[in-house]
């Protein structure tokens, strides 16, 4: 520490270049005597105790990172986030606040377009550590930033730090150490490329997540050693793929020549970072987990127990009980996986923790019986089209899916014994086709998605006074008495089950809260100067996509770049197609088919305006749609049908309304939306503070609790 100390002292009065020329003679010095530690450390392969690997089943994790250390730095950063978006990454950005000014709208641009902040201390001077009550005066202004930027991030300058003093940091991980590298002012390497966690046993803060970075800096390598090509950086990463590592990335905006100029005296070419992305992207396509380094430190923070062992304290009885992962868990849903939201969030979820969770789903045209999915085994038994003509050619099917699903479980659980069956409706009778695995000890959670009296109701128009309707209600009872707990995606319907079938203490609402690693904001990237309104999902009446389509055709002299694009399938599709056809409006309503999820994400945050155009007469007036929060999440700004649930969790701050079944007050609302850009913004701005509080990351925990109290 005296020689960090002294030459930080010494560095101001000793001209940059000079710098540079020493740091260079020794640098080479050294490099004989290192070539066994660096750039590879072989010790630092082996893996924590009790390592399962990377979510999803990936090769590695791919994490990309740059030290902004000056106001140079800070003008280029627009041009390292285009190079990186063009290639379809993302990475933090730590900026040093004392040392210059860093601009709102750039920290603005980076989190719209899903990228993160953190802080790269206050000042670039390495004198952090010289003193505890130097850094403990610097933690409460570095506790102020991290505050106001929402960062949960931190990196020491120089990579000079003390990880027992940084527990004064309210942050979830640190990225100041490396797996090895001996040219770094404290050159002590952790010898790890994992993460690991750092404990603090000293006050009320649990610990942080360490993230060593793992491929050698871009100024060593190319300033310092005057590299002019990549051969190291692939080394290193082919060695980190092989052996299941965190490829973590550090460069410096400050030190890359963009556009093809002239390199400074510090600098090299932008070309080498773009190459070594495009040799990820093309070598280890599908085989790499990429990640922020805050989704990282969150996904190891849970993590990590499963190492440990899950500890739960139960009051009421004052008995400690232990739960060992990973648990075995089965989800029978009637429905196509690539494209349910809440099915597929539950079950990556669960893989990401470490658990083995095999799906039951249908079956698409071309697709195999078996697949694994992200780490989820994914069994499709049976074949659907949407094109039920009536009661029971539907109930049919669903009474074949059920017996598949039930033959399925049977022969399974005898094999493999779930520790939980969590059934999805439509229907509710699916819990039953458990029935041997609850004989054998599994428990059974029924998510109901929908609610099948009513849904019936609107889908085959009949009475609710009908013995059908009653039937069904029976049926949804039973199903719920045989459940050990209800999961229920909106809070009207917990009340109107609550209030017929089931005890509010059996059940939990979930919404459909997106997934932020899926869906967050940004940039449009279109070539053409059209307007697009855009619905993705179930062309189903109650969805009321005819209402817009006739809404289109109201102002389609008006605002002749607007168009309709409609993601999805169902049974009215060919009614809307020909209305299309009727209303003159083929080139302006484009039907495409169903996406999967991180497709249609794009797809929907490429869009100007999203729009759900439901029924509030109907089964509709009471369904939560998912497409809501989602659109809120990128960024894209929303019109919806005045319908009861919506009012319930929105109001005209969030989104923009419209009379439900009136196309004429739809197309005025259209017409609003397409001239009033700054009304646009608003609704955003508005959007994206009520995702931070109302997403998946967020409320992940409510179905933690659920799946570990089935345990007990």
């Amino acid at each position: 520490m005296l020689a960090n100390n002294l030459y930080y002292f010494l560095k101001p009065f000793v001209p940059r270049l000079l710098q540079i020329k020493l740091r260079t003679i020794l640098v080479h010095r050294r490099l004989k005597s290192v070539e066994k530690i660096w750039p590879i450390d072989k010790r630092a392969a082996e893996k924590p105790a009790g390592w399962k690997g990377w979510p999803s089943g990936k090769k590695f994790a791919l994490v990309l990172t740059h030290d902004v250390e000056t106001k140079k730095g800070h003008d280029k950063c627009d041009k390292l986030i285009q190079l990186e978006k063009d290639l379809g990454f993302r990475s933090s950005f730590n900026f040093v606040p004392k040392r210059y000014n860093v601009s709102s709208d750039l920290r603005r641009n980076l989190t719209d377009n899903g990228f993160e902040v953190g802080v790269h201390g206050l000042y670039h001077d390495g004198k952090y550590y010289s003193s505890r009550k130097i850094f403990s005066e610097r933690a409460i202004q570095i506790n102020q930033i991290l505050s106001e930027w929402k960062s949960v991030g931190f990196r020491s300058p120089s990579m000079i730090c003390n990880l027992e003093w940084l527990h004064e940091l309210n942050i979830e991980y640190d990225s100041s150490t490396f797996d090895t590298d001996p040219f770094e002012p404290q050159p002590s390497g952790v010898g790890s490329i994992f993460p690991f966690w750092i404990s603090n046993n000293n006050s009320n803060r649990e610990g942080y997540t360490e993230l060593p970075y793992t491929l050698p800096q871009d100024f060593t390598l190319f300033t310092i050693m005057g590299n002019k090509n990549i051969d190291i950086w692939k080394e290193k990463l082919d060695w980190l793929a092989e052996h299941g590592g965190m490829v973590l990335l550090n460069t410096h905006p400050d030190y890359m020549s963009f556009n093809g100029q002239e390199c400074g005296l510090e600098e090299y070419p932008s070309a080498y970072y773009q190459e070594l992305l495009t040799y990820i992207k093309s070598r280890y396509d599908g085989e790499y987990w990429h990640v922020l380094p805050k989704e990282l430190a969150s996904w190891f923070n849970n993590y990590r127990y499963v190492i440990n062992r899950t500890s739960l304290n139960i009051e009421s009885t004052g008995k400690k009980y232990y739960i060992n992962k990973p648990i075995r868990v089965c989800m029978p849903a009637y429905t196509f996986y690539e494209t349910d939201n809440r099915v597929k969030r539950y079950a990556e979820h669960l893989v990401q923790e470490g658990n083995d969770v095999d799906v039951i789903a249908l079956r698409r045209a071309g697709q195999t019986s078996h697949e694994v999915i992200n780490g989820v085994h994914v069994y499709r038994v049976q074949r659907r089209s949407y094109n039920e003509k009536g009661k029971f050619s539907y109930l049919f099917r669903l009474l074949l899916f059920f017996i598949r699903a039930e033959v399925f479980l049977a022969i399974r659980s005898i094999k493999k014994s779930y520790n939980i069956i969590h059934a999805h409706n439509i229907p509710d009778f699916l819990v039953f086709s458990a029935l041997l695995p609850k004989l054998r000890g599994s428990k059974i959670i029924l998510d109901i998605h929908d609610i099948v009296p009513e849904y019936y109701v609107d889908k085959f128009k009949v009475s609710q006074k009908s013995y059908t309707y009653k039937l069904l209600v029976w049926v949804e009872k039973m199903s719920i008495s045989f459940s050990d707990h209800v999961i229920i995606s909106n809070h009207l319907w917990e009340d109107k089950i609550t209030s017929r079938s089931v005890n509010k203490g059996k059940c939990t609402t979930i919404m459909n809260y997106p997934d932020t690693n899926i869906f967050y904001k940004r940039s449009k990237e279109r070539q053409n100067d059209e307007f697009t309104f855009i619905y993705p999902g179930s062309l189903s009446w109650h969805q009321g996509l005819d209402i817009a389509i006739k809404a289109l055709a109201i102002i389609k002299d008006q605002a002749p770049e607007a168009k309709l694009h409609i993601y999805g399938e169902g049974d009215t599709k060919k009614s809307l197609i020909a209305l299309v056809t009727q209303l003159g409006l083929g080139e302006r309503v484009l039907f495409k088919e169903s996406l999967p999820i991180d497709k249609i994400a794009n797809v929907m945050g490429n869009a100007d305006i999203g729009i759900v155009p439901k029924r509030a007469n109907t089964f509709g007036n009471e369904a939560f749609s998912t497409k809501i929060l989602e659109f809120m999440a990128l960024g894209v700004p929303i019109i919806i049908s005045r319908t009861r649930i919506d009012q319930f969790y929105f109001d005209d701050s969030l989104v923009t309304f419209f009379e439900s079944d009136n196309e004429k007050d739809l197309s005025d609302k259209m017409l609003l939306l397409i001239k009033d850009k700054k009304l646009r913004e608003i609704r955003i701005d508005n959007s994206l503070k009520y995702i931070e509080e109302n997403n998946w990351n967020v409320k992940k925990s409510i179905y933690n609790k659920i799946v570990n109290s089935q345990l007990l």
